[in-house]
């Protein structure tokens, strides 16, 4: 789907009588693969020859592409999604269709990008750290569809799913806005974080590394007491993440702290800002390397910023 292909939602609706296969046509038709989905919005399960010990059908290698497989019925999940209007239309889906209540989309093999923000705290969460993008409004949060594929993942954060490659999104609607280019922080939220908190006294070279203060920031527009209070706020954050999350919590802290400083002359000392996050990070266990990553990409997000 290019950023300004803007599928028409179905005047029929989302109802299960056929319809769906209208809907699934016109985004095959603007590139997007696609796939019916059954009561409970999942995929069809698979026919008795695709569902065999080792699958007769020929399968698909190991799940980890799309594609068509010498069975013409819609299995395999989201491996199943295809743009051909000729299958989509085939006698062999048109039960599926029949008994579909959703269509769903491969947005990997669209070559996009899914966070799917699950409740409200998901959706400010990514307002104060993601850049804006095309929204689709959901049940209980929304939709943010990026261009670009990645690695799929579940749970990233409390009510946070990335899904991209090796997935399936349930299609809505359009979406309002113009489609941003996936960012690094999307791409941060599914390298894997060492959660395990750190020995205690044994937290890493960085926390001997210099503080903020004045003396680093004489082109700062702010009061020392204005920064102190903002970083000490962000650092709670970060050290509140104790099971998960710290290193994407940090990114957050850095692109926020750093947006405030957008307007001064500098230098504003981000970068020992930075380093006090980094040491937050790091007490609750994220690997110092990936947390040098999560905090130098939300320093430079905020573009602009004096450092």
């Amino acid at each position: 789907m290019t950023p300004d292909c803007q599928p028409r939602r179905s005047v029929d609706g989302d109802h299960p009588d056929g319809n769906h296969l209208r809907t699934a046509l016109r985004l095959a038709a603007a590139g997007v693969s696609v796939l019916p989905l059954r009561q409970g919005k999942v995929p069809f399960g698979n026919c008795r020859t695709c569902a065999g010990r080792p699958p007769r059908c020929g399968g698909r290698p190991n799940m980890k592409v799309a594609g068509p497989c010498r069975c013409p019925a819609p299995c395999h999940a989201w491996a199943a999604a295809t743009t051909d209007p000729d299958v989509l239309a085939s006698p062999v889906w048109a039960s599926a269709w029949h008994e579909a209540v959703a269509v769903a989309y491969h947005p990997g093999g669209a070559g996009l990008t899914v966070v799917d923000l699950d409740n409200a705290a998901a959706v400010d969460w990514a307002r104060a750290t993601l850049p804006a993008t095309r929204t689709v409004q959901t049940t209980r949060g929304e939709h943010w569809l990026y261009r670009g594929a990645m690695p799929s993942s579940n749970a990233v954060l409390p009510g946070v799913d990335v899904k991209s490659l090796m997935q399936y999104v349930r299609w809505l609607e359009p979406g309002t806005g113009r489609m941003a280019a996936l960012p690094e922080a999307v791409r941060a939220l599914v390298v894997k974080e060492d959660t395990t908190p750190a020995r205690r006294g044994v937290v890493s070279s960085v926390s001997a590394r210099a503080t903020w203060d004045r003396a680093v920031a004489t082109g700062c527009r702010h009061t020392e007491r204005y920064v102190r209070t903002g970083l000490e706020r962000g650092l709670a954050l970060v050290r509140a993440r104790t099971e998960s999350g710290a290193g994407s919590q940090a990114f957050g802290v850095a692109r926020f702290l750093a947006a405030q400083h957008t307007g001064c002359p500098g230098p504003c000392g981000l970068a020992a800002i930075g380093e006090e996050i980094v040491t937050a990070a790091v007490c609750v266990g994220v690997p110092e390397t990936y947390a040098r990553r999560a905090v130098t990409n939300g320093l430079e997000t905020a573009s602009g910023c004096a450092a």
